[in-house]
């Protein structure tokens, strides 16, 4: 018996494995870099601008929306103000041509009631019963006070608990406020229009 055929007869049943490949599709033409390819990164950047840009335009469109809804709600302020001044202006006019028509209706009254007294005065002490102020309240109650007027002047001084009417310079006053403000907004309208898309 030869030696190889000893070997292969009594020699170890078992062989070493062959050595893996660690390149088993073949060995490779350049280096692999870790990290994102030029494509990728130029992906990256166009994503990330386009990011960018959308939400500066969005906060833009946000900014001027809450500036045109802001001067709105001024305009809208602003507008009430006019007409509560228009409507205290009218106010005191009415209280006005009220206390006229009551001062002149009870002007014309106390002339009568005067006349009366005037005509009855001879009946004092020459009738029974007869006073100068039985007299006198005999002539009012002839010639009543009128109560339109005296309804009026209720009415007028239930709405306007101030009692005296409108002040002519608060009237002014508040009108110059008013104009103020309405320039102010207007301006700052046009400010923040200008400011957002300059």
């Amino acid at each position: 018996m030869s030696p190889e055929e000893f070997a292969n007869e009594f020699g170890p049943e078992m062989t070493p494995p062959p050595m893996a490949d660690p390149h088993p599709y073949g060995i490779p033409v350049h280096p692999i870099k870790p990290g994102l390819t030029k494509r990728g990164r130029a992906a990256v950047a166009v994503a990330a601008t386009v990011i960018a840009g959308g939400g500066m335009l969005g906060w833009q469109h946000y900014a001027a929306q809450q500036a045109t809804a802001s001067v709105k709600a001024q305009e809208i302020a602003l507008k009430q103000q006019e007409l509560r001044l228009q409507e205290l202006k009218a106010m005191n006019d009415i209280n006005a041509a009220n206390q006229k028509t009551q001062t002149t209706a009870d002007a014309a009254r106390q002339k009568k009631v005067d006349a009366c007294v005037q005509d009855n005065k001879g009946l004092v002490g020459k009738q029974l019963g007869a006073t100068y102020r039985s007299v006198l309240e005999d002539c009012q109650a002839q010639y009543p006070s009128s109560s339109t007027g005296q309804d009026m002047q209720e009415a007028a001084s239930s709405t306007n608990s101030g009692g005296g009417g409108v002040n002519n310079g608060l009237l002014i006053g508040a009108g110059v406020l008013v104009l103020g403000t309405g320039i102010a907004v207007r301006n700052k309208a046009r400010n923040n229009t200008h400011g957002h898309y300059a």
